[in-house]
C-alpha cells in the first residue's frame, strides 16, 4: 500500500487540500516553570517549538485571521486545522486553554484541531474535553516521546519515563477513541545509535500511534544544546546518514499509520546545525525520491 503522507490523509478525510495554522495558546511547560525543571529540554527554543507562529499578545482570532493571509497569499484555501503549537498545550489553566481552543471554531474554514503537548500532561480534564471534542470534529493530540532511550531521555532533560507515553496512549484511546495520536520522533539525538532510533519508531507503533512525525535534530542558537554543540560534545547527522535510517524506519510503518512529517523547517535565523536542512528544496526532493523507494519496495513486497 505504500506510504500514507498527512497530505493524502487530509484529502482523504476532508475531501480537500488543508493547511495547518500555529496558534499560540500562552502556555508554559512543567520542563519551564520550576514544576519539572526551567530550562526546558535541552533542543528546545525559547519560543517552545513554535517559531512561525503569531505573537502570543494576539488573540486566538487575530492569529488566525493573520496566517490564513499567508496561505492565501501562496495558495488559495478553504480548510485549514487549528494547530496549537508552542510549549504543552494541555498544562495550565485548563479553562482558558479550552476556551482558545473553542474560540478557534467560531473561525471560518477551520475544520479541526491539533493540539501538541506531552504524555505527562493529558489527565482526566483533558480526557473529557477530547472526547467531547472529538465527537464534532477532528481532534489530532500530538505528544512528544522524541526517543524511548532512558538515558537519553535524561540527557535531553525530557521529565517523564517512556512507560508514560505507553499509558498515556492507551488512556487516550480508550477515552477518545476518535482522536488521531500523533507521536513526535527525534533521530540524531546525542549518543543514540541507528538500533536506537529504530526502536523508539518499533514502540511508537506498538503502543499504537496513528500518526508519525519524525525530524532530525537541530541545533538552535540559545538552547543548551548549542553550548553542547560548540563544545564539540554533540556531533548531528548528516543528510544521507539521515535519510538511511528514515528509509529502514518507514519500512517499519504499517499501511493506515500516518506520516506526518519526516522533515522540519527549522528557522535559518536561528539554525546552527546540521547547515544541509537549510537547502529545502533539496531536502525535499530527496525524500520524494525515498518515499518513492519506500512505495516500491512494499509493492514488491506485496506482490
Amino acid at each position: 500500500m505504500g506510504i500514507l503522507t498527512v497530505s493524502d490523509f487530509y484529502k482523504k478525510l476532508f475531501d480537500s487540500k488543508v493547511y495547518k495554522i500555529s496558534i499560540d495558546a500562552g502556555c508554559t511547560c512543567p520542563n519551564r516553570d520550576g514544576t519539572l525543571g526551567t530550562g526546558g529540554c535541552i533542543f528546545c527554543s525559547a519560543s517552545g517549538s513554535g517559531d512561525f507562529t503569531a505573537s502570543r499578545a494576539l488573540s486566538v482570532k487575530e492569529q488566525i485571521q493573520q496566517a490564513k493571509k499567508l496561505v492565501e497569499a501562496k495558495c488559495p484555501s478553504k480548510k485549514y486545522i487549528a494547530y496549537f503549537q508552542n510549549f504543552t498545550n494541555t498544562y495550565g489553566n485548563l479553562d482558558e486553554i479550552f476556551l482558545k481552543w473553542d474560540q478557534a471554531f467560531q473561525e471560518e474554514g477551520i475544520c479541526g484541531i491539533a493540539i501538541a503537548t506531552r504524555p505527562d500532561c493529558v489527565g482526566q480534564k483533558v480526557l473529557t474535553k477530547l472526547a467531547s471534542l472529538s465527537q464534532k470534529t477532528y481532534v489530532q493530540l500530538e505528544l512528544g516521546l522524541q526517543t524511548t532511550n532512558e538515558q537519553t531521555a535524561r540527557y535531553i532533560r525530557r521529565g517523564f519515563e517512556s512507560r508514560a507515553f505507553e499509558r498515556a496512549v492507551e488512556e487516550i484511546h480508550n477515552a477518545c477513541p476518535k482522536v488521531h495520536i500523533v507521536t513526535h520522533i527525534i533521530f540524531g539525538l546525542p549518543g543514540e545509535t541507528r538500533d536506537d532510533m529504530l526502536t523508539t519508531v518499533k514502540n511508537a507503533l506498538e503502543w499504537k500511534t496513528d500518526g508519525l512525525k519524525i525530524t532530525v535534530l537541530y541545533v538552535l542558537k540559545n538552547t543548551d544544546l548549542e553550548k553542547e554543540y560548540l563544545n564539540g560534545k554533540v556531533k548531528t547527522l548528516e543528510m544521507e546518514e539521515y535519510m538511511s535510517i528514515l528509509e529502514e524506519a518507514l519500512a517499519l510503518v504499517p499501511p493506515g499509520v500516518v506520516i506526518h512529517r519526516v522533515t522540519g523547517d527549522p528557522p535559518k535565523s536561528l539554525l546552527i546545525a546540521p547547515e544541509w536542512t537549510k537547502n529545502k528544496k533539496l531536502v525535499l526532493n530527496r525524500v520524494k525520491q525515498l518515499f518513492l523507494h519506500v512505495d516500491s519496495l512494499s509493492s514488491n513486497v506485496v506482490q
